[in-house]
């Protein structure tokens, strides 16, 4: 089986459509989906998803790229980070793409999210974008280690890979990994240890060929594992059990709960 371990099921291109997208899930055996918070005001909406789905579980955090809303406190997020179906914070990070004149902002956030993280005892899920340096410097600054988590949708080159391996993360890839051109994605998806390696979709977007620039879901996961399998040369079915053991074992919490848990 595989773990979508970072999709947005709660954007309106997939919640209004979400007994279909449940069901592809279930017919390409991908048993589980972390739907991930970029707001605290969208946060009840995941929650209340993760609560009616057994296999759906949730994250709780403010992405680098949001501007607007209510800033969270250390203990805010830690407070929403109790509930059982809770397993990471995030999704957090640096994005310098989008904000390059201001972005001391943005370290702040990160540095409350991974202070929470530590006082909560769940991973992280983090963000990059244009700034790996710093994300980098924070993460080891603020002893992420501690907790973990992964760098999501990763999109840099081995080198950077191997730094992130380093401070005990584990690397996700996404749908990316399935362009042509995408060749710094496809050397790390040769070269990461097997045992640090999570898929994901990133739904609704990024969507792998042979559906590419069409709308993502959680289903589609299995393409990204088959072309990973591809890449490294062994079977899918190897790459989905590592993926999954991965998976519970970074979150725990998702195994412990009434989910997909083994």
């Amino acid at each position: 089986m595989l773990i979508d371990s970072h999709c947005h099921i709660d954007f309106p291109e997939l919640a209004g459509n979400l007994p279909n997208v449940l069901d592809l899930m279930q017919q390409n055996d991908v048993a589980a989906a972390v739907c991930i918070g970029v707001t605290l005001e969208g946060f009840p909406r995941i929650r209340a998803l993760a609560e009616a789905h057994a296999n759906v579980f949730a994250s709780v955090g403010l992405h680098p790229e949001n501007t607007e809303g209510h800033e969270p406190s250390i203990g805010e997020l830690v407070e929403l980070a109790q509930h059982p179906k809770v397993i990471a914070i995030g999704e957090t990070g640096l994005d310098y793409y989008w904000h390059k004149d201001a972005p001391e902002w943005q370290r702040d956030r990160f540095r409350t999210h991974i202070r929470a993280a530590r006082e909560v005892g769940k991973p992280l899920v983090v963000h990059n974008r244009e700034a790996t340096a710093d994300t980098l410097r924070l993460l080891g600054e603020e002893n992420a280690r501690d907790v973990g988590g992964v760098m999501h949708c990763f999109t840099e080159s081995w080198d950077v890979a191997e730094q992130v391996l380093d401070l005990g993360f584990h690397i996700s890839l996404s749908g990316i990994v399935t362009f042509k051109n995408a060749h710094l994605v496809k050397e790390v998806a040769q070269r990461v240890p097997l045992d640090r390696l999570l898929v994901e979709t990133d739904a609704p977007y990024l969507a792998p060929a042979p559906y590419r620039g069409k709308l993502n879901q959680p289903g589609y996961v299995r393409y990204v594992a088959e072309e990973i399998a591809r890449l490294r040369g062994i079977s899918c079915d190897e790459v989905a059990a590592a993926t999954t053991d991965n998976f519970f074992r970074l979150f725990p919490q998702a195994r412990m709960s009434d989910g997909a848990g083994k």
